[in-house]
């Protein structure tokens, strides 16, 4: 019966094309600590011509697949903050990191990005420019620079829900002997063909039992092959269709149905 409901449930879940997506806000207590450095980042090897931060990565065994846009973006969920040791590092996009500027860190959304962020427990809202990635731990959406932090309220408790809302990516340009920023123009990402990845092995035959398995269940499934410098590794995606609203149903569903590292990718 248990596996009947799980069963019930992925494929109830992974067919819904109606709704509004939004990310699950962790229950995990509060912290009143920035966070903690994460891991190194290991770039995927790229593809094509692509910018550097537009080019997926890993973190403690997890891809990221930057977005190629953020029209229309928006999302709920906690909001941490980094100030010292990170003040006068470089930040993932080269910059070198002040806290003292209005800038925020996000695990996808592409760089320059400007954020309209409202802190939903006070009300307070502020815009940020996203210049650097994370956080890595789950539940978090975004990580604000102590500025950013102390202008929505948020120093003091260390975490707080909040709403993110796209306005635009600046570019920076020269004019004469100063700069200006204009906004790019935007791709639609919220179409494509979606996967949500369920599982990544090291031993192909375990890849091909969880392959096998969604088959079963109905689920269009593929394995991804992916080889390291020093090790190769095959990642199990279930495809879940053309939308990104889909797509992140879908997530949620498959990590309720027992896989928690589930997560949506983009082909």
């Amino acid at each position: 019966m248990k596996r009947l409901s799980t069963i019930l449930l992925i494929s109830t879940l992974l067919i819904l094309t109606n709704g509004c997506a939004q990310k699950t806000i962790s229950n995990a207590p509060i912290s009143k600590r920035s966070v903690q450095a994460p891991a190194k980042v290991k770039r995927v090897p790229p593809s094509g011509r692509v910018p550097g931060t537009q080019r997926p990565y890993r973190i403690d065994g997890k891809s990221y697949y930057p977005l190629p846009s953020a029209e229309g973006f928006s999302q709920r969920g906690l909001a941490s903050w980094y100030g010292n040791p990170f003040h006068g590092r470089k930040t993932s996009n080269g910059e070198t990191y002040n806290m003292h500027e209005m800038t925020a860190a996000h695990k996808t959304l592409p760089m320059n990005t400007r954020l309209l962020v409202k802190n939903l427990e006070n009300g307070k809202e502020t815009v940020v420019r996203i210049n650097d990635r994370g956080p890595f731990v789950r539940g978090r959406i975004i990580d604000l620079s102590n500025a950013a932090a102390r202008r929505l309220g948020v120093v003091a408790k260390g975490t707080a829900k909040v709403k993110i809302t796209a306005m635009g990516e600046a570019a920076t340009f020269k004019q004469g002997q100063g700069t200006v920023q204009r906004f790019m123009p935007h791709q639609d990402f919220r179409h494509g063909e979606f996967y949500v990845q369920i599982g990544s092995f090291s031993n192909k035959e375990n890849a091909k039992r969880l392959k096998d398995k969604m088959i079963a269940w109905g689920k269009k499934t593929v394995i991804q092959t992916w080889r390291g410098s020093n090790q190769t590794f095959y990642r199990v995606q279930v495809r879940v269709g053309t939308e990104l609203a889909q797509a992140n149903r879908a997530e949620r569903a498959l990590i309720e149905a027992g896989y928690p590292g589930a997560f949506a990718v983009a082909r």
